[in-house]
C-alpha cells in the first residue's frame, strides 16, 4: 500500500483535485482509500445518542451501522498514523490523504495563485510534485492543477515504481 498526502492552503483546490483523481485512479484498476484530515475535533455522532453513549462507556472501537453505510470510531493517539492505516480493510492499493502534512509520507503540493500565499514547502519534505494553476520552476515536476488526467497519469507512474 502506498500513501500520498495532498497538501496545500485552504482554498487551493485539494478536495476538488482529490474528487477528480479518485474515479480516474479507480478506472485504472486501483483500490483507492481517501482520508480527510482536519484540525477540528471530529464528531461522528451527537452527544446523548446511543452510539455516543456506547463510546463514552468504553466501547473501543465503536461502530455506527446503518442500512447502507457504517462508521468506525476509535480514539486516536497523536502521530499514530500507521496504526490508523492498518485498520483499512480490504487493504487499498493507494491511500490519498488530504492534509496530514505531519505524516512522514510523500506529498503532492497543491498551489493556486489566487489564494495569494507562497508555495507551502518545508525543507526535507518528500515532495513528488506540485500541482499548480501557474507554471513554477521548483526542482520537482510542476503539474497542471486543471488537468486531473495528467496528474492521475503521473500518480499511476509513481505507483508503479
Amino acid at each position: 500500500m502506498k500513501t500520498l498526502a495532498i497538501i496545500g492552503y485552504s482554498g487551493s483546490g485539494k478536495t476538488t483535485l482529490l474528487c477528480a483523481l479518485l474515479p480516474l485512479l479507480r478506472e485504472a484498476g486501483l483500490r483507492v482509500a481517501a482520508i480527510k484530515a482536519t484540525h477540528h475535533d471530529v464528531r461522528w455522532d451527537e452527544p446523548g445518542k446511543d452510539s455516543w453513549r456506547l463510546q463514552q462507556a468504553g466501547g473501543e472501537p465503536t461502530l455506527l451501522v446503518g442500512p447502507n453505510r457504517w462508521y468506525l470510531s476509535r480514539a486516536a493517539a497523536p502521530g499514530d498514523w500507521q496504526a490508523m492505516l492498518e485498520t483499512l480493510q480490504p487493504v487499498p492499493d493507494l491511500v490519498l490523504s488530504e492534509g496530514n502534512q505531519d505524516w512522514p509520507i510523500p506529498r503532492l503540493l497543491v498551489h493556486r495563485a489566487a489564494v495569494g500565499r507562497e508555495l507551502r514547502w518545508r525543507t526535507g519534505e518528500d515532495v513528488l510534485a506540485v500541482a499548480s494553476d501557474i507554471p513554477l520552476e521548483i526542482g520537482v515536476p510542476c503539474l497542471d492543477l486543471n488537468d486531473p488526467r495528467a496528474i492521475a497519469r503521473f500518480l499511476l507512474h509513481w505507483y508503479g515504481e
